[in-house]
């Protein structure tokens, strides 16, 4: 009774209050004393459905927004067996199972549905981004809950784009009616148009730029009493430009941009952007890396990190290209990038066999079909992020593609042709590497250079 796991056995203490009754330093008896277990408490599971679940139309919106008590929704979230849960009960299964989810993620989606229904007004109803987002508070989970719901066709989107909401910060200050032709504007760029004048939909990043460039020289003319960009005049446009550089070009690109969609829309009666020319940013000088930067990145210990750079620093691949490789664009020692079809270095397979075994070692149930997986992507069928790999190495996968090309491009004495078979450049593109100054025969040799 007095003896403890782990421990010896007392003698002193075992005869403090009685006599002991068995020899000291004997095998364990095999029948001790232990209280009994507490008794276990079922698993809660969802039960199979019990008719087929079909959501309603629309979303009935909240007259009275109040934040419920963390504690009672998770304890509430314990019993839950509405319908939508047991829907999506099978619809978990079914994407587990083809995934490849660990039991402890499975649970935890199943466990976040719970969580869900608890503070809805109506079960039938489909489930809004913006409520998913509030998962964090209780403990919950977000993108495989959200992979779910979108399986099942039971997400709404109803976020607000990240470009809109810094467009409102940036142009909320800007007085009538000359808000109301930006938003215009950004209607435009954001959606496009069908309707002619046709234009093709901007990405968000450009969007953005453009807004950055053109709020300061807008509030300036708000400070001036120009409350309608119809009232801005060609001199105006060409008084308000930067002088040169990167930030020119940008402003140069936004007004015309501007100008032209409200002229369109009849917004405007005329466009003083029409005559400014886009000066072109420059570009700037392609520059060799450190020889010693780029082999201690070669024999990185981390096989992600060797391999995404040595295919960097030997085929030149962009970084958006790396991350979208495919385990079918290799094939027989050969990788192919859109149309072209590139012979792997001899460096690169050793690095390629390793990476992969590790992959398999690690996500040994993954169907994910890209070459690099994260703990983040292995679960699902997207690349990794933008940062993977490069956040574990100083070295940037632009800078090391124009260390590699500018080794081409002094290895073959500033072939144009050469470098746009190579890597899958245009002219233009090629041309900003064979006008470097110190292209000859004894300038730097850049540290990519072909062995």
């Amino acid at each position: 009774m007095l003896h403890e796991p782990g421990h010896g056995i007392d003698l002193a203490g075992a005869n403090k209050h009685g006599q002991q009754m068995f020899l000291a330093n004997m095998p364990t008896p095999t029948r001790v004393l232990r209280p009994p277990p507490p008794p276990r408490r079922p698993k809660r599971r969802p039960s199979a459905p019990t008719r087929p679940f079909t959501p309603v139309d629309g979303i009935q919106g909240a007259l009275l927004t109040m934040t419920p008590d963390p504690q009672i929704v998770t304890e509430r979230a314990r019993w839950e067996d509405g319908e939508l849960t047991r829907h999506c009960h099978q619809v978990v299964r079914e994407h587990a199972d083809q995934h490849g989810w660990s039991t402890r993620q499975r649970n935890d989606v199943v466990r976040s549905l719970r969580l869900l229904q608890t503070y809805r007004s109506r079960a039938e109803e489909r489930i809004r981004v913006t409520d998913v987002l509030t998962l964090p508070t209780y403990a919950g989970n977000i993108v495989s809950t959200m992979d779910v719901l979108d399986a099942a066709g039971l997400l709404v989107e109803d976020r607000i784009p990240r470009i809109e909401t810094y467009f409102t910060a940036k142009t909320r200050h800007l007085p009538q009616p000359m808000r109301g032709q930006l938003e215009t504007w950004l209607a435009v760029m954001i959606d496009g148009s069908a309707t002619a004048p046709r234009r093709r939909r901007r990405a968000p990043v450009n969007i953005r730029q453009q807004i950055h460039a053109l709020t300061p020289i807008l509030t300036d003319w708000a400070t001036q009493d120009t409350t309608s960009l119809a009232a801005v005049t060609p001199g105006m446009v060409t008084d308000a430009l930067p002088p040169s550089g990167h930030q020119r070009a940008t402003t140069v690109t936004g007004m015309r941009s501007l100008f032209s969609i409200l002229k369109s829309r009849k917004v405007t009666f005329q466009n003083p952007a029409r005559a400014l020319a886009n000066p072109g940013t420059g570009g700037s000088t392609p520059l060799p890396l450190d020889t010693a930067a780029v082999r201690a990145a070669l024999a990185s210990p981390d096989p992600a990190v060797a391999l995404a750079v040595a295919l960097v620093a030997f085929h030149a691949l962009t970084n958006l290209q790396v991350r979208r490789v495919q385990l079918t664009d290799i094939t027989d020692g050969r990788l192919q990038v859109g149309d072209r079809i590139i012979p792997l270095a001899d460096p690169i397979r050793p690095r390629l066999r390793a990476w992969l075994d590790h992959r398999a070692k690690t996500w040994p149930n993954t169907i994910n079909p890209y070459l690099f997986v994260t703990q983040r992507s292995a679960p699902r069928l997207v690349h990794p992020g933008t940062q993977f790999p490069w956040n574990k190495t100083t070295l940037r996968p632009q800078a090391l593609r124009e260390d590699r090309i500018l080794a081409e491009a002094h290895a073959s004495g500033g072939d144009v042709r050469r470098l746009c078979d190579l890597f899958g450049m245009s002219v233009e593109g090629a041309s900003r590497y064979i006008t470097t100054p110190g292209l000859s025969a004894g300038s730097p040799t850049p540290a990519t250079a072909p062995v």
